[in-house]
């Protein structure tokens, strides 16, 4: 390994390549593997910079299963918390949706609050420590306002900025109760009352499920559930701005879930939930709040089930009579993940061998030439040239690279050729494998990928 390297932690490699391993994306570490996307994340990087300004934004991101939209997501996520903005995620699933009954919308709220992340907090859970920097800013403004911490001026002054920021949440939906928790909020915070601490944290976290138990707890006369989920997430994204971030960042994958929903009346709530937050976007009634969905083009662009089914949605998504799969248009509210090149996929595993040779400190046994044998590989079976997508190459890639750690008799071309690593191709529709052609369905040009060590240099 060359000295003038950075090293990356190994808590984050180990992370990544378990992750890699397992088909699963990396919550940390996505941009140490970061290839080909680089156009897709500068589009919302400059929605980023007008959500900053107030404005608000939302992009579905589109593409099929492995071809990096969560990928893609937490690419963003890590940009995004850089950049000052607090972020959210959640997957769907059958028990979160956008709308539904039996708290299925609450629980799609309850973990993009679990999952909440800024810079001094990016793994999550960092509602606790937003309220706690908050407070301790308005603390520090009254003692650079000449007050001491001793005197009877500077709770005033602390409480009267605190209530400048409430009353400004006041007039958004729902947001009364949203203030009142956040002053009971400080009050146990001055008063060091964990307990009261612990309750208005429950409620900002949707974790009451009856306003009986709110209001004897807080005093509050609501509570967040599965019909006002969305009107919180608003006021979130105004409250972080006040508390001195940029905005909130919430991406929500799998939809795909939606478009699994076999009940039609249901399905179509969902689809009517996602028309409005749409509208609130373009409409910029949702102030500092980008919402990015990650989703397969079969829930775009199903005619029955998908987004298409639903028409208000299909006449604001529905690609222009000018588009073409040849030309990338980036402006639009739709992103849809290209197939990596050849060049891009080959840059990949040349990066993946260089980070998994760090992690377990041993020099790669694998070459330029046995790396390219391994890529043909991968592109010669029917239809790669549109079908392939990084997590097959990947999973693939880290397997070999695992047997030739562990067995220093193998060769990686006897493995390569003779096919002892399985590709993670499934069966053809007609339920027998795909053979493999002789060569690649496009080439790649090697020298523009003609690595040194200084390559890995993020």
């Amino acid at each position: 390994m060359d000295n003038n390297e950075i090293k990356i932690p190994k808590r984050v490699l180990s992370s990544l390549l378990s992750s890699l391993a397992a088909g699963v994306v990396p919550r940390s570490g996505a941009p140490y593997i970061a290839m080909g996307r680089q156009d897709e994340v500068n589009a919302v990087l400059d929605d980023l910079a007008v959500i900053a300004d107030g404005g608000a934004g939302m992009r579905f991101i589109i593409g099929k299963y492995g071809s990096g939209k969560s990928f893609l997501l937490q690419l963003i996520r890590g940009y995004a918390i850089d950049r000052g903005f607090v972020t959210a995620d959640a997957d769907l699933s059958p028990e979160r949706r956008f709308s539904g009954s039996k708290g299925t919308g609450r629980a799609t709220f309850c973990e993009l609050i679990r999952n909440l992340a800024c810079k001094s907090s990016p793994d999550g859970a960092a509602l606790p420590v937003i309220l706690t920097k908050w407070l301790s800013a308005l603390q520090s403004d009254a003692v650079a306002a000449g007050f001491s911490p001793d005197g009877d001026g500077f709770s005033q002054y602390v409480e009267k900025k605190l209530f400048e920021v409430v009353r400004s949440l006041e007039a958004q939906v729902g947001g009364f109760d949203f203030a009142l928790v956040l002053s009971r909020y400080y009050r146990a915070y001055k008063a060091g009352d964990e307990l009261k601490m612990s309750a208005c944290l429950r409620w900002l976290r949707a974790e009451y499920t009856t306003k009986t138990e709110a209001r004897a707890a807080l005093g509050v006369s609501s509570i967040i559930d599965d019909d006002n989920w969305y009107d919180f997430i608003k006021l979130y994204a105004v409250f972080f701005r006040a508390a001195g971030y940029r905005g909130l960042v919430v991406m929500i994958d799998e939809c795909v879930n939606l478009y699994k929903i076999p009940n039609r009346i249901s399905r179509e709530n969902n689809y009517e939930k996602i028309l409005s937050m749409f509208n609130d976007a373009l409409q910029n009634k949702a102030e500092g709040l980008e919402l990015l969905l990650g989703g397969t083009p079969q829930f775009l662009e199903d005619s029955r089930r998908g987004l298409y089914s639903y028409e208000a949605l299909k006449s604001r998504l529905y690609d222009s009579r000018f588009a073409d799969s040849e030309f990338k248009n980036l402006i639009g509210p739709v992103i849809r993940l290209r197939r990596l090149s050849d060049d891009e996929l080959y840059a990949l595993i040349v990066r993946l061998g260089k980070l998994h040779a760090q992690y377990y400190g041993y020099t790669p046994r694998i070459t330029q030439k046995e790396q390219e044998q391994f890529l043909k590989l991968c592109l010669s079976r029917a239809g790669a040239d549109t079908m392939i997508t990084p997590r097959e190459i990947i999973r693939d890639y880290i397997s070999l690279l695992n047997i030739l750690m562990q067995n220093p008799d193998a060769e990686a071309s006897a493995l390569i050729s003779g096919g002892a690593v399985k590709l993670a191709h499934g069966p053809d529709p007609d339920g027998g494998d795909v053979p493999a052609q002789e060569t690649p369905s496009n080439g790649y040009d090697r020298s523009k990928y003609d690595f040194t060590s200084e390559d890995i240099q993020i």
